[in-house]
């Protein structure tokens, strides 16, 4: 399973760390660059409601295996400089 990005959905169950026995969507903002045990992530971002919308902000510490993401964000096309000319 590949680390969560910016805007991405995820799922959070007890997989992910025994805390989420109770599941919780999340929408992650980023990944903080904290040292951590292999394999496992600091998570910054917003848990959701049943509606999708934000009732806080956390920072999580959990196993990157143990997520599921739901949605993933769309990567937006690079930006490109002036083309040559002819």
């Amino acid at each position: 399973m590949s680390t969560p990005r910016a805007g991405d959905l995820v799922h959070v169950t007890g997989a992910a760390s025994p805390q989420f026995v109770n599941p919780i969507m999340f929408r992650v903002i980023r990944q903080l660059e904290w040292t951590t045990y292999d394999g496992w992530v600091w998570l910054d971002g917003y848990q959701l409601d049943q509606r999708g919308d934000a009732i806080a902000r956390r920072s999580l510490f959990v196993k990157s295996a143990g997520l599921v993401i739901q949605q993933r964000t769309v990567p937006t096309p690079g930006r490109r400089g002036p083309s040559a000319p002819p």
